[in-house]
């Protein structure tokens, strides 16, 4: 596979700019965004997907603000401030519209782009994130708050935070951020995910973090849970993968692929 295009938007910030890292595969096709989650970078959530996602569409991946190459700023994690990065970077790439494919944090920011910029999303794929509070499991957010250095000591992704990091003496501080993600957010209403017009693949572990209780919620806001043999198959969807944790959640490459790319290269629905 060809190396891909490297760059850095500078998005404006409150106090310092953010240098955020991109990288674009492929061509052809409208553009697929690739948000990753939590203490990944682009290669770690999806370094072993982006071959195949490439293979007939440009895919454009960017490191969230303290991930990966992309610098820290003074803010804490939210998903809105994550999702107006995307746009800084959208307009830096002259990208008038794009698919968004976000796991877990970068899920969260993908909705926030669907609900806030209607027009810069055509289709949505939402991994391992929930709309609201309750949609995540109490004790996932509790184990995330009490993250310290020397408990990802050795880690794949320790090695890769202080090998790419502009600022590798900084984990411990991603990782009090990583805590706090979204904290006091009240999330989205039921109109919201109601209202959304991108057509909407979300998927979620087995075992996720997210409650599949809360998955299924979201699949009917999006006009899903229908008897497609009369109705027909919605435009939105949802994939359970089996045997899939949180953290593994992209981890099996061809179970994820056949169910992102008939997604992805599906007609859009007529409006």
């Amino acid at each position: 596979m060809p190396a891909p295009e490297t760059g850095y938007a500078v998005v404006k910030a409150p106090v310092d700019d953010l240098r955020m890292y991109y990288e674009i595969h492929g061509s052809g096709g409208t553009p697929l965004l690739l948000l990753h989650g939590g203490l990944f970078d682009i290669d770690q959530q999806f370094g072993a997907l982006i071959p195949g996602l490439a293979e007939t569409r440009q895919v454009i991946a960017t490191d969230f603000q303290g991930h990966g190459r992309t610098n820290d700023v003074d803010r804490p994690l939210r998903s809105a401030d994550l999702a107006a990065d995307v746009v800084g970077l959208l307009r830096h790439l002259d990208v008038p519209q794009a698919d968004v494919f976000g796991f877990s944090i970068g899920g969260a920011a993908a909705l926030n782009l669907a609900i806030g910029h209607p027009e810069l999303v055509q289709k949505l794929i939402v991994s391992s994130a929930a709309f609201h509070p309750e949609g995540m499991r109490p004790e996932n957010k509790e184990a995330v708050g009490r993250l310290t250095v020397e408990m990802i000591a050795g880690t794949p992704m320790e090695q890769a935070y202080r090998a790419k990091s502009p600022h590798p003496d900084r984990l411990q501080t991603l990782l009090d951020k990583l805590g706090g993600f979204d904290e006091g957010v009240a999330g989205w209403s039921d109109a919201d995910i109601e209202g959304i017009t991108a057509p909407t693949l979300i998927t979620v572990g087995d075992c996720d973090a997210v409650r599949l209780d809360h998955a299924l919620r979201f699949l009917r806001l999006r006009g899903g849970d229908v008897n497609g043999d009369f109705a027909g198959v919605p435009a939105s969807q949802l994939a359970v993968l089996p045997g899939t944790t949180h953290f593994f959640g992209l981890a099996r490459t061809a179970l994820v692929l056949d169910v992102v790319l008939p997604f992805l290269d599906a007609d859009m629905p007529s409006r």
